[in-house]
């Protein structure tokens, strides 16, 4: 029994009252964002002091959890939409994002065949498409051919699906007993999701290749390096079946040489997957297009719209050039989920082309955030990113106390600051503390890496808030916690 002024299991009008009330609540964290300190300040199991230790018997006022929200659980959060965020990746938010997942949340259907909402599916098949044409992907990768694009949750998902479908498919025809023989190859730089997939998918550990890239060709791969690789493994009676390039890795956003690398998979007929989750978003424009040029010889490729592209987490596109190889792998068809549509083959049943049987209607966010700004926003958007990690650039080129490490492509900025003797170890060790110092202050947020075994700070741009007086900001930081290390050398 519900009593008066409670809140219903699903009410219309109380939706409307309550959903304005959270609306008004989100607009005002974003107003207010720059006053919270971007990297979260608390220890290790601070919330269990705070909350109680089961679940209230009765109804509690939104009231009351907003208030819990606003002096519990934000000090605990770490803001990546925050303009000073510079830390891994962005993460976008937007308005039309944001309104998407909304209505997506509000509409709540489990889209995991055709039948249970056709529009779900067939909305990602267009959206995709228009996304693949925006990118100039080759048309084999359209949903009006034998291939197709698909939302997964991250690149992990991503690369994990094609893998799988990869490994089935040269399994058929060499026997499923030859599991063992199966290699996988990649650059150094590629992301952990790689190694994670061959642990899922039954890689031996040692049949998984990961080669060196070296600083003077910028950690991208010599092909050089994955032709020895591959000769060698079948002179020695192994099976090469699967190779990952990265456009944009994790580390400094090399850039993998994607023609050169897909001869060589083509030619040993190895699945080619291109990873361009971060970078991808800049192909969209003409001036970056270039470097995913080879990804004709690829058989999937992936780019992250709800890393750079104002599409909130997670939307991760996926497009593969032979979609049959997909469902081979993760099909399964029980009775019930038996229908007239996809028993005669009429229709895409994203069910089959992803791990999770269930998934929700995300292409509604990506559809609105294109359609809401245009490509000719968004191009400006991704382009105003990487004019303001220029100019971060060239305040570091211009203090002779830090040095640029590796060559800026797309809007991530890889530096240090300079030992005053030549002595790696004390290097590391103080750029380690320049870190800590500046994610101590609470007015910016970095990562770092590590690169020919010299500890890096990366910062790269682009939050949605971020604009130029951030950019100086950051760089002022930078200067003051420099300073006071320098002077206990």
């Amino acid at each position: 029994m519900v009593r008066e002024g409670e809140l219903k299991p699903m009410d219309a009008e109380q939706l409307r009252e309550y959903g304005h009330k959270m609306v008004d609540f989100i607009a005002d964290y974003y107003k207010n964002i720059e006053n919270f300190p971007v990297l979260s300040q608390v220890q290790p199991g601070y919330l269990r002091k705070l909350l109680p230790e089961t679940a209230p018997a009765h109804s509690e006022t939104l009231q009351d959890v907003l208030e819990d929200i606003q002096t519990k659980i934000l000090p605990g959060v770490t803001h990546w939409q925050s303009p000073d965020y510079f830390a891994y990746f962005p993460s976008n938010s937007s308005v039309a994002g944001f309104l998407g997942e909304m209505l997506s949340a509000g509409i709540n259907m489990v889209g995991f065949s055709w039948i249970t909402s056709p529009a779900a599916t067939e909305l990602e098949m267009i959206v995709l498409d228009w996304l693949a044409k925006a990118l100039k992907l080759p048309d084999e990768f359209l949903s009006t051919g034998q291939g197709g694009g698909v939302i997964q949750g991250t690149a992990s998902e991503a690369v994990l699906v094609v893998l799988l479908a990869a490994r089935d498919k040269v399994l058929r025809r060499v026997g499923k007993d030859a599991i063992g023989k199966l290699v996988v190859y990649c650059s150094d730089q590629t992301h952990s999701a790689l190694q994670k997939a061959c642990q899922i998918g039954g890689i031996h550990p040692e049949n998984f290749r990961m080669l060196k890239a070296v600083s003077c060709r910028d950690y991208a791969l010599s092909p050089d390096a994955l032709s020895e690789a591959v000769s060698h493994d079948l002179a020695t009676g192994l099976i090469p079946f699967f190779f990952c390039a990265t456009i944009g890795t994790t580390s400094s956003t090399a850039v993998d040489p994607l023609p050169a690398l897909g001869k060589i998979t083509k030619s040993n007929s190895m699945w080619f997957h291109v990873d361009a989750a971060y970078a991808g978003s800049a192909c969209i424009c003409p001036e970056f297009r270039h470097y995913i040029d080879g990804v004709e010889e690829a058989d999937s490729f992936n780019m992250n719209a709800h890393k750079w592209f104002l599409t909130n987490f997670d939307c991760s596109a996926l497009w593969v050039k032979d979609r049959s190889a997909l469902i081979q792998s993760l099909s399964t068809n029980p009775e019930f989920l038996k229908n007239k549509a996809s028993q005669g083959n009429l229709v895409v049943d994203y069910k089959d082309w992803q791990i999770p049987l269930g998934r929700r209607f995300r292409s509604l966010k990506l559809w609105m955030v294109l359609r809401l700004y245009g490509l000719e926003k968004l191009q400006a958007y991704v382009r105003n990113h990487i004019e303001l990690a220029r100019r971060f650039e060239e305040h570091i080129a211009q203090d002779q106390r830090f040095e640029i490490v590796t060559p800026r492509k797309f809007s991530l900025v890889c530096f240090r600051l300079r030992p005053p003797q030549s002595n790696e170890d004390y290097a590391n060790k103080l750029n380690h503390d320049l870190l800590d110092a500046v994610n101590s202050t609470g007015k910016l947020f970095i990562s770092h890496t590590v690169l020919s075994n010299r500890y890096i700070l990366r910062l790269a741009v682009g939050a949605p808030l971020t604009e130029e007086r951030h950019i100086l900001a950051a760089w002022k930081v930078f200067q003051d916690e420099a300073a006071t290390l320098l002077s206990k050398c």
